[in-house]
């Protein structure tokens, strides 16, 4: 879909929404479901997030500067991970009511975003538009099928910006104390790289939910197969990346919020839960470098 049809999100009634001034009922008898509240400088800093020049300057009103962040968005290619970023976890954790325990967060956010797709996809019902998320993307779509598949798969790029991003997230989850959710996004890092060099090879990643087998497939494909000739202190590294793996998968499968709580649920450290997304973010990274290397790019 052509960017400039995100300027269809420019209306009084949609911006209202995507800056928490339209609720859409009660989560409970102390709090009302919304987008998180943005004031015009928390808009500008979502802005500069992306490296967007929106200052503040006080004299505008709120909703003239969230149109001012989606016309930077578009002009600058960044406007489905601005999106994002303002339908993602980590922006409501920064406005969350203190009342709200961990397990109503979880439930208040979703039904949030719910009702914030929802309202918005009926004031784009005669534009042939939909804002639909998949994968934590948010991605304006027609409504006919076939285009939104092609438009998912069209979703900008795996590569350092969008994993330093993800990690940003991650950290940002850390400082709140909400581990889980952390975890996940370590995982989803090595997930979407992996995913990612494979598909730049042309092949369909058969193993989707299952990084350990994901990698496997990506060390095959790469012949990331320990060299002979190496260096022994550049083989240590190496069999280090197996290790990364195993643990953020394990962490995740018995820390993370994509898991309810059992008897193997494990009680994780903030410094433990950095060390799970630097890790990941660490090898992401060098997975890109393999790819890029591989595939006779030079700014590998």
């Amino acid at each position: 879909m052509n960017l400039d049809d995100y300027k269809s999100l420019k209306t009084k009634e949609i911006v209202a929404v995507l800056d928490g001034d339209e609720e859409f009922g009660d989560f409970n008898s102390r709090q009302k479901m919304s987008m998180p509240y943005l004031s015009g400088p928390a808009i500008c800093d979502v802005g500069k997030r992306f490296g967007l020049a929106l200052e503040y300057e006080g004299m505008k009103s709120r909703w003239s500067y969230m149109y001012d962040l989606i016309d930077l968005g578009i002009g600058s290619s960044n406007i489905s991970d601005v999106l994002s970023y303002l339908f993602d976890e980590s922006n409501f954790s920064k406005y969350i009511p203190s009342s709200l325990t961990n397990e109503e967060f979880k439930k208040y956010y979703k039904r949030s975003v719910e009702s914030a797709i929802g309202r918005i996809n009926s004031l784009l019902h005669y534009s042939g538009k939909e804002l639909v998320i998949k994968n934590d993307k948010a991605v304006l779509v027609s409504r006919n099928k076939e285009e939104i598949e092609l438009s998912l798969k069209n979703i900008p790029t795996i590569n350092r910006d969008y994993i330093k991003r993800v990690a940003e997230n991650a950290i940002d989850n850390i400082e709140r104390s909400n581990y889980d959710s952390a975890l996940t996004q370590a995982r989803t890092i090595l997930e979407e790289t992996f995913c990612f060099v494979l598909e730049q090879r042309n092949i369909q990643a058969n193993n989707k939910g299952n990084i350990k087998n994901l990698y496997k497939e990506v060390k095959n494909e790469y012949r990331m197969h320990i060299d002979e000739k190496a260096d022994r202190r550049v083989k240590m590294l190496l069999s280090g990346l197996e290790n990364i793996v195993s643990a953020v998968a394990e962490m995740r499968n018995k820390s993370s919020d994509a898991h309810g709580v059992g008897e193997n649920r494990l009680t994780i450290d903030k410094h433990h839960a950095r060390l799970a997304v630097n890790s990941a973010t660490t090898m992401a990274d060098f997975i890109l470098s393999v790819e890029k290397k591989a595939n006779g790019k030079l700014d590998y």
